[in-house]
């Protein structure tokens, strides 16, 4: 037996600078489903509308939360596995097939919020919507006993609003790979044609190549750092994202300084009087010249749902200060 839904709709649509490989995420509100269960095994569904997802948009990553109360039934004291599917075809006369998405193993009596991976349903609906037939999610014991969703506490779209479910998918605009193709090759026509020039009097071959190693280390230059929330013990009130790549600069600022180290006037001069009193003035600092923005998605004290833009997170680039 199948119920009617109501339309699911769009709670928030934002643009989140969550770096460059994710342009827009979009958070969808689960429909209002009723509770649907078969007397074994018990099951819930949770159906999604991707119809306003721009065009020209490629899935990086889709999460499916939900909240989960802690079960005072008696399982309690056991370990529950959640799994979570995607309805790859409906029939009339038995049951729908299913593609297992993700699967998560925890204590009956945990509580907070539950992250399954749906990048790939998320993928297959995109490619054509009629394949969204939405998600079905199981709940079992170890010994292979069905459990009842709401008996082991987590919440559907009766609970209160902050702890509904909802489902959050990042992408990425599609690039046109014969535009970047010729990008390429007008880039390599333009390169100079290299001379056998000596080197201008102040400064020596290679200094100032992104790569060039002075005494064994690298000029002044932006790293890669990822910064996970997870890791820092912040996923009960971020919601979105679970990370980003926030960067950090690293290198050396040795004389000479050069356009490409992006330095300062006093860096320069403090340089100069570094080569001439070393033990009594340092270096100058390889530090962030720009830093830029990036949205959070969270949960405040009132559990409201607030998108915040914040500033000076990500490094742009890096100079000799």
């Amino acid at each position: 037996l199948f119920l009617d839904e109501d339309v699911l709709h769009i709670a928030r649509t934002e643009h989140l600078g969550l770096g460059s490989r994710v342009r827009t995420a979009y958070e969808l509100q689960a429909s209002r489903a009723p509770d649907i269960f078969y007397q074994k095994p018990y099951w819930k569904e949770f159906r999604f509308d991707l119809t306003q997802i721009p065009a020209g948009e490629s899935v990086t990553a889709a999460e499916f939360r939900i909240y989960k109360m802690r079960s005072i039934t008696r399982h309690a004291n056991k370990t529950l596995h959640i799994s979570i599917y995607e309805i790859v075809k409906e029939h009339s006369n038995r049951d729908s097939d299913l593609f297992l998405l993700d699967l998560q193993d925890l204590r009956a009596g945990a509580e907070g919020w539950l992250v399954f991976d749906v990048t790939a349903a998320s993928n297959h609906w995109l490619v054509d919507r009629k394949y969204n037939l939405g998600l079905r999610l199981y709940v079992e014991t170890d010994d292979g006993q069905s459990v009842d969703p709401s008996l082991a506490g987590l919440l559907g779209c009766r609970g209160p609003r902050s702890k509904q479910p909802f489902m959050v998918t990042f992408f990425r605009a599609t690039q046109n790979p014969t535009r970047v193709t010729r990008a390429v090759k007008q880039l390599r026509k333009r390169q100079p044609k290299k001379t056998n020039d000596l080197p201008h009097p102040n400064r020596l071959p290679g200094i100032f190549d992104d790569i060039h190693v002075t005494e064994g280390r690298q000029v002044c230059r932006r790293h890669e750092l990822y910064v996970s929330f997870q890791d820092l013990g912040w996923l009960d009130w971020v919601i979105a994202p679970q990370g980003y790549s926030a960067y950090y600069c690293e290198g050396e600022c040795a004389f000479p300084l050069d356009s490409c180290m992006n330095a300062t006037n006093h860096a320069i001069l403090q340089s100069l009087v570094h080569l001439m009193k070393p033990e009594a003035v340092p270096k100058a600092c390889c530090a962030p010249t720009k830093l830029s923005a990036t949205s959070v998605l969270y949960y405040d004290s009132n559990n409201n749902v607030i998108l915040k833009k914040h500033r000076n997170m990500v490094v742009k680039s890096c100079g000799c200060h």
